[in-house]
């Protein structure tokens, strides 16, 4: 058995439903929902659970009063919640669906039911009950902690296919598999529930109000997964929520599939918002997409498996330049704005790198411990150095040196300096002033290269695992979630909880512990101890140079009071360039005067 509750988080509403551990029927006493942040979503627990049950069960949907709660700065609603093992309590972090504002919706039997394809697959239907934990790995007497609904066909669907007109958009930079992502959600539209009314949205959200529209049907998509990119074309920003709602509503959509990353999202939650604000039968579904695997709760992004392994190439090649040259240095900048999971997988993968280096863990130059010291031992023991570095690391280092630090582009994210040719003049510089030798040193930056490409084997299977989900989810009547894997499992999650924050490489895992015994490059931990010491010397050299300025500034009056002859010769000779120099002038104008008077005499 079991209540639900609402949490009011910043702007975002997220449904919650408080899950016992209990299989048997028993009363249920009235409590609330005690609150409490763990990691980047919150853990509920109940007050009042009790007993000494063991098994986990979940339960339909009960009543709630609305007398809320406030615990901590969030708003929990009063729920009625049934009594069970504290140890074992969970909480289903729930998504929306149409029924929440469009109660009386008729259902209908599920069109796969009478599709042979599946009759032989036992429990092919999920269970509403079914659930997939978000921790899988958890300390005995422990809470079990937050749990999503399972991704997945159910028996009832709350749309006639007949009735149904779906449209696809995707949005921001591209990505391996966004075809083959497109295909799946036609084909599993067509074959599955027989949808025939398919358009695609081009250009991304502005595509939704400029009236780019083109009909998709199998036929038409067939063999697009072969391709890179996305034949619907896309674009960053252009999200106008009343337009784009307002062309949706015109167009009789009821359908939005919203491909993109976690900016993307976003707009998908406040598109879906506005839906429900208005009243209006529409399922928005995202399907989250970014290279960087940088999307919170999912174990992976599509595209990522692909990314990289056409890093590898990359890294190949570097690898071979700086084997085949005297000092030479392979240097390979790979995508990664605020997490470095393409460069720490490409690396480990690879084998051949040295050093890699990524936004997560700043690294610094000069001094023990630090970058010069660890490629100058490499090329001095091997007689070359691999270097990986991922785009968003040492942006600290290099932000004096450029002037666009604080530009974005339209979706809001921050124009990122150029670290790779940075560092790679760093190191020409270093080695020629400091060690007095030539290194060779080869910079590729193929970072829009590994995101063009068709997905590979793996990475289609899953886009077509995705789309599938996808479509189920918006079927049944689920809107405003984004589907993926959790733990090896597809399940459906509020887009709010994705966007919250962002996944990032945890530097105190094992995984980033392997990278660093696989490359035995320097951990860079005295970072802090170093860059503060720079800065000190930097500051302490800035105030001796105000110093200066001031003490010249200070006697400055003093010197013109005393010659005002000295004024007017530096008057007169500003047209020969010596403005501001007081005392060369009166030289100047002596040593003319003598030349003069040497001529005269001859």
């Amino acid at each position: 058995m079991a209540g639900c509750g609402t949490v009011v988080h910043s702007n975002l509403q997220c449904s919650y439903l408080a899950l016992s551990s209990d299989t048997r029927r028993t009363s249920r006493p009235s409590g609330f929902f005690h609150g409490r942040r763990h990691g980047a979503g919150i853990l509920l627990t109940n007050k009042f659970l009790s007993g000494d049950r063991s098994l986990i069960s979940f339960a339909r949907r009960e009543t709630v009063s609305r007398a809320a709660v406030r615990d901590g700065g969030i708003v929990f609603n009063r729920a009625e919640v049934n009594t069970g093992n504290p140890d074992l309590g969970s909480v289903l972090e729930d998504v929306p669906h149409l029924s929440h504002w469009l109660p009386n919706l008729p259902t209908y039997p599920n069109p796969l039911q009478d599709n042979p394809a599946y009759s032989d697959v036992e429990q092919y239907f999920v269970h509403p009950d079914d659930v997939v934990a978000e921790d899988i790995v958890v300390r005995l007497n422990r809470p079990r902690g937050i749990h999503f609904r399972r991704a997945g066909p159910r028996e009832k669907v709350y749309f006639n296919p007949n009735e149904v007109r779906a449209c696809i958009v995707t949005c921001g930079g591209l990505c391996p598999g966004l075809n083959t992502v497109i295909r799946e959600i036609v084909c599993g539209l067509w074959h599955m529930y027989g949808v025939q009314d398919v358009l695609g949205i081009e250009g991304g959200y502005k595509g939704f109000y400029s009236h780019n529209t083109i009909s998709l049907t199998p036929k038409i998509v067939n063999d697009i997964h072969k391709r890179g990119g996305t034949i619907l074309s896309t674009s960053r920003g252009g999200h106008v929520t009343s337009k784009i709602v307002d062309s949706i509503q015109d167009r009789g959509i009821n359908q939005v599939y919203i491909l993109g990353g976690d900016g993307t999202q976003r707009g998908a939650n406040v598109i879906h918002e506005e839906i429900r604000r208005r009243g209006l039968k529409v399922a928005v579904a995202g399907i989250p997409k970014t290279i960087d695997n940088d999307i919170a709760v999912i174990d992976k992004s599509f595209g990522f498996d692909s990314a990289v392994e056409e890093a590898q190439r990359a890294i190949n090649a570097a690898h071979v330049e700086a084997e085949s040259f005297e000092n030479g240095v392979g240097l390979v900048k790979l995508m990664g704005r605020y997490s470095g999971y393409i460069a720490m997988h490409a690396t480990l993968a690879s084998r051949d790198v040295d050093c890699c280096l990524i936004p997560e863990s700043p690294f610094y130059l000069e001094g023990e411990g630090g970058l010069y010291e660890f490629i100058n031992k490499r090329i001095r023991e091997n007689g070359h150095a691999v270097v990986v570095v991922a785009e968003g690391a040492g942006q600290e280092l290099v932000a004096d040196s450029m002037q666009n630090k604080d530009k974005h582009d339209a979706s809001g994210n921050r124009l990122l300096l150029d670290v790779g040719l940075w560092l790679s003049q760093k190191l020409k510089d270093y080695f020629i002033t400091e060690r007095k030798k030539v290194i060779n040193l080869k910079y590729i930056d193929p970072t829009y290269m590994i995101r063009a490409i068709p997905s590979n084997a793996s990475d289609n299977v899953y886009c077509y695992l995705l789309a599938q989900s996808a479509v189920h989810g918006a079927m049944a009547g689920y809107t405003g979630f984004t589907v993926g894997p959790v733990n090896g499992k597809h399940a459906y999650i509020p887009i709010s909880r994705i966007t919250e924050t962002q996944n990032r490489v945890n530097t105190t895992d094992r995984m980033w512990a392997r990278l660093l015994s696989s490359t035995n490059q320097p951990s860079f931990l005295r970072h802090e101890e170093i860059m503060g010491a720079k800065r000190q010397k930097e500051s302490t050299t800035k105030m001796l140079k105000e110093s200066d300025v001031l003490g010249e500034k200070l006697s400055s009056p003093a010197q013109q009071g005393n010659d005002s002859s000295e004024k007017k010769v530096d008057s007169s000779h500003q047209g020969n360039g010596l403005i501001g120099r007081k005392a060369e002038p009166s030289q100047a104008g002596n040593g003319v005067a003598l030349k003069k008077a040497q001529g005269s005499l001859k």
